[in-house]
């Protein structure tokens, strides 16, 4: 083992002790089991790269799911439509709560897959879609619903192009710092903005969209509009992404000085997702706000903007339907944990850890970041 080797087993490991020690305080002597556990799977994960049979298993199974994508993608709509009939109220809400960070995991998925854009601070625009509704709906009351669906999402995407013109001309952590502040100064605002916001007391009293005098107030009802929402999303991005403004960002993303020899106007592709971006934000936003009738700027903190940006990278950087499971994997496996009480992160962080060693670009990562990876483990031997 060489040195560059060791010291990167040596950081991982004191990685994993710092991030478990909380939960390991009085029972010390799972520490080198959980150690030994993690070795393990690396050394397996390793195995399995370099083995051919596992190797031409997997691409078997991966081949076969893409050749019959639209029977999949069909299977699961389909699964998805009839959970509710054999769910609880509970596992609705939750399944719910999952679509919603769905929807702004493929938002957010524009600007960090596609164009390479490192966002911090995305809860902002979730925030501003979410308080736009609130203020327009229950608040004044000046319009309904279907309204501020759309205004939440234009409020949110004139916050996005203001924020991006000149943040947009900074790169790597001088822009991510940027856009890391724009969340705070947004909660702030929330916060103080008492006549309007409400303060930190927030916002009540936001109703449930109808349709005419059917009204969407049981979970069952908005789950499945929700679930509408999500998959309307998810289309419109995906084409997109096989668009020439998909193509254009993705040429950005590798390459911003050959795309722009190329003739791409970089500044503007760049402000074109973010501000796509920042309205799909405002968007999952505004949904948040009628499903759970309140708000405060308690509920858009730093540690939501981290939980998002995980299921993009968890998912798949640059893959839309990879965003989705993302956001699925880290809402609903923590809820299936919670009989394990106070070791409940503890096994979702192993499994996460496991899902990152078997998958390190992601569940369902685009084939070229793919390669990428491959390539620098390549040149790292």
């Amino acid at each position: 083992m060489n040195g560059h080797n060791l010291r990167h087993d040596l950081f991982y490991y004191l990685g994993m002790l710092l991030v478990c020690a909380p939960f390991l305080k009085s029972h010390t002597v799972y520490v080198p089991l959980l150690f030994l556990g993690v070795w393990g799977l690396r050394r397996f994960a390793a195995f399995a790269g370099e083995n051919r049979t596992i190797t031409g298993i997997r691409e078997q199974m991966e081949s076969l799911v893409m050749a019959h994508s639209s029977l999949t993608v069909g299977s699961i709509l389909a699964i998805a439509l009839l959970l509710p009939f054999v769910s609880s109220n509970y596992l609705i809400d939750v399944l719910t709560s999952a679509i919603l960070y769905a929807i702004l995991a493929t938002a957010l998925n524009i600007t960090v897959g596609m164009t390479g854009v490192l966002v911090l601070g995305f809860i902002g625009f979730y925030a501003v879609g979410a308080y736009t509704t609130g203020i327009l709906t229950a608040k004044f009351a000046l319009c309904g619903f279907w309204i501020a669906l759309p205004l939440s999402g234009l409020a949110a995407m004139l916050c996005g192009i203001l924020l991006g013109i000149p943040a947009l001309r900074l790169k790597g952590d001088y822009l991510a710092v940027v856009t890391l502040g724009f969340g705070e100064i947004i909660r702030i605002f929330l916060t103080n903005l008492n006549a309007l916001t409400g303060g930190p007391n927030g916002i009540m009293g936001i109703k449930r969209p109808s349709f005419g005098v059917f009204a969407l107030d049981h979970p069952r009802d908005f789950y499945w509009f929700a679930l509408v929402m999500l998959s309307l999303i998810v289309l419109v991005v995906a084409r997109l992404a096989n668009s020439r403004y998909g193509r254009a960002w993705v040429a950005i993303r590798e390459n911003e000085m050959a795309a722009g020899a190329l003739g791409i106007n970089v500044f503007r592709k760049h402000l074109l997702s973010f501000s796509i971006s920042a309205f799909l934000g405002g968007i999952a936003g505004s949904l948040f706000a009628v499903k759970q009738g309140f708000i405060s700027p308690d509920s858009f903190t730093f540690y939501e903007s981290v939980l998002v940006l995980c299921m993009v990278v968890l998912g798949g950087i640059g893959n839309v339907v990879g965003s989705v499971a993302g956001a699925l994997l880290l809402i609903i496996v923590p809820e299936f944990l919670r009989e394990f009480s106070l070791y409940r992160m503890l096994v979702f962080g192993a499994v996460m850890i496991a899902f990152m060693v078997f998958r390190p670009n992601g569940l369902l990562g685009s084939r070229l970041i793919t390669e990428e990876i491959k390539d620098s483990a390549d040149d790292d031997r």
